[in-house]
Protein backbone atom coordinates (compact mmCIF):
# COMPACT_ATOMS: atom_id res chain seq x y z
CA UNK A 1 0.00 0.00 0.00
CA UNK A 2 2.96 2.28 1.11
CA UNK A 3 4.22 1.73 -2.76
CA UNK A 4 0.79 3.17 -4.49
CA UNK A 5 1.18 6.19 -1.88
CA UNK A 6 4.56 7.14 -3.25
CA UNK A 7 3.64 6.51 -7.06
CA UNK A 8 1.10 8.90 -5.98
CA UNK A 9 3.52 11.51 -4.35
CA UNK A 10 5.02 12.66 -1.71
CA UNK A 11 7.98 11.64 0.69
CA UNK A 12 8.30 8.10 2.22
CA UNK A 13 8.32 10.33 5.61
CA UNK A 14 4.80 11.44 5.71
CA UNK A 15 3.43 7.77 5.17
CA UNK A 16 5.90 4.86 6.95
CA UNK A 17 4.79 6.25 10.44
CA UNK A 18 1.28 5.19 8.95
CA UNK A 19 2.79 2.44 8.67
CA UNK A 20 4.24 1.51 11.51
CA UNK A 21 1.55 2.60 13.71
CA UNK A 22 -0.43 0.37 11.66
CA UNK A 23 1.92 -2.71 12.29
CA UNK A 24 2.01 -2.26 16.36
CA UNK A 25 -1.83 -1.67 16.39
CA UNK A 26 -2.06 -5.39 14.40
CA UNK A 27 1.24 -6.72 16.67
CA UNK A 28 -1.50 -5.71 19.78
CA UNK A 29 -4.46 -7.29 18.45
CA UNK A 30 -2.62 -10.37 18.18
CA UNK A 31 -1.30 -10.16 21.30
CA UNK A 32 -4.54 -9.06 22.90
CA UNK A 33 -6.24 -12.06 21.42
CA UNK A 34 -3.62 -14.68 22.70
CA UNK A 35 -3.61 -13.27 25.85
CA UNK A 36 -7.85 -13.87 25.65
CA UNK A 37 -7.47 -17.09 25.07
CA UNK A 38 -5.01 -17.91 27.99
CA UNK A 39 -7.85 -16.22 30.19
CA UNK A 40 -10.61 -18.21 28.84
CA UNK A 41 -8.71 -21.44 29.22
CA UNK A 42 -7.01 -20.72 32.91
CA UNK A 43 -11.36 -19.64 34.04
CA UNK A 44 -12.42 -23.05 32.44
CA UNK A 45 -10.06 -24.59 34.28
CA UNK A 46 -10.86 -22.53 37.41
CA UNK A 47 -14.85 -23.56 36.89
CA UNK A 48 -14.34 -27.34 36.33
CA UNK A 49 -12.27 -27.16 39.92
CA UNK A 50 -15.39 -25.48 41.58
CA UNK A 51 -17.66 -28.10 40.04
CA UNK A 52 -15.51 -30.84 41.70
CA UNK A 53 -15.17 -29.12 44.93
CA UNK A 54 -18.83 -28.11 45.05
CA UNK A 55 -19.55 -32.02 44.48
CA UNK A 56 -17.07 -33.05 47.59
CA UNK A 57 -19.05 -30.62 49.63
CA UNK A 58 -22.45 -31.91 48.96
CA UNK A 59 -20.82 -35.42 49.38
CA UNK A 60 -19.85 -34.13 52.98
CA UNK A 61 -22.82 -32.47 53.46
CA UNK A 62 -24.12 -35.79 53.01
CA UNK A 63 -22.34 -37.89 54.69
CA UNK A 64 -23.02 -35.69 57.80
CA UNK A 65 -26.56 -36.03 57.16
CA UNK A 66 -26.78 -39.38 57.05
CA UNK A 67 -24.58 -40.00 60.09
CA UNK A 68 -26.70 -38.11 62.37
CA UNK A 69 -30.24 -39.95 60.94
CA UNK A 70 -28.20 -42.51 62.26
CA UNK A 71 -27.70 -41.68 65.28
CA UNK A 72 -31.20 -40.78 65.92
CA UNK A 73 -32.22 -44.08 64.81
CA UNK A 74 -30.06 -46.03 67.27
CA UNK A 75 -31.09 -43.81 69.76
CA UNK A 76 -34.97 -44.43 69.32
CA UNK A 77 -33.65 -48.23 69.18
CA UNK A 78 -31.98 -48.06 72.16
CA UNK A 79 -34.47 -46.30 74.32
CA UNK A 80 -37.75 -49.04 72.64
CA UNK A 81 -35.59 -51.39 74.04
Amino acid sequence: MSAQRRAVGGSRFLYDSFDLAQARIDAQERIDTERRAGLEYRLSRIEEALERLEKRLWLAVYGVASGVIVHGALALLVTRI
